[in-house]
């Protein structure tokens, strides 16, 4: 029971990923906080799982504004008590017909709703969270990046690589910028996952990228569940302003 009592507040939640997440914080002890933008299917969860015996409290939240971030943090404070992990998990991809945009097509109003939701809104809630942990000397914020962010991916366009790499530099900036208050800062950079969002996407890019994948397979939310589960606990007190890839050795860097 690695976050016994402990108070987590995980983005994106609702699902994939992010369902992965808290529901592994939860089997080891944590009350957490979910953050999604789709009331209904976040609802519902939260329904679940306290239905399971577990203390969640749901907050149906557009990341990409401040005062909707605010109203969140508080609401769940208020219910749970003040974070001491944060996963700033929540990320978007848009396609097209199934396919990401070229630089010449893409709308700008398309560029500046990824930068809000992958980008700004890491920003939100990490401010919201760091002044606690900071008066506590204690810590822990994991943000999701991709290998997308780290190499070149052609089957995700310019604003989600250019986000993904933004939150590697954000965390390494972070961990030496709160790491005298004992607060680290790290990432994952989760490969090609087997969430609903490949849904979306043709089956036969995802079966090129097995190909090219050293394991062979797609990765289960599971497994990044379980990589970010390390990051969060004191199994890795020392460990700080790292990304660690979770993808099979697609995109070896």
């Amino acid at each position: 029971m690695r976050f016994q009592n402990q108070v987590a507040i995980v983005t994106g939640a609702a699902g994939g990923i992010g369902s992965a997440i808290v529901e592994g914080l939860l089997a080891e002890g944590a009350y957490v906080g979910l953050i999604d933008a789709n009331a209904t299917a976040g609802a519902a969860y939260a329904d679940r799982l306290r239905a399971a015996g577990h203390r969640v409290h749901f907050v149906p939240t557009d990341v990409s504004q401040f005062d909707a971030c605010q109203t969140a943090y508080d609401a769940m404070t208020d219910a749970l008590g003040p974070a001491t992990i944060l996963v700033n998990n929540v990320g978007i991809s848009p396609k097209t017909d199934g396919r990401a945009l070229n630089v010449w097509e893409m709308p700008p109003q398309e560029w500046d709703k990824v930068v809000d939701v992958n980008l700004n809104s890491v920003f939100y809630m990490t401010r919201l969270a760091t002044p606690h942990m900071v008066k506590q000397n204690t810590g822990r914020i994991i943000n999701m990046s991709s290998v997308a962010g780290r190499a070149y991916c052609d089957i995700v366009a310019a604003h989600y690589a250019a986000t993904k790499a933004a939150l590697i530099g954000l965390t390494r900036h972070w961990a030496a910028e709160l790491g005298p208050h004992q607060i680290t800062v790290n990432a994952l950079a989760p490969g090609r996952i087997a969430t609903p969002l490949l849904k979306s996407v043709p089956q036969e890019i995802n079966d090129a990228v097995v190909n090219v994948t050293a394991l062979r397979r797609l990765g289960t939310p599971e497994e990044v569940a379980d990589a970010c589960l390390y990051f969060a606990s004191d199994q890795a007190r020392f460990v700080t302003g790292q990304v660690l890839d979770v993808a099979g050795g697609w995109l070896m860097t």
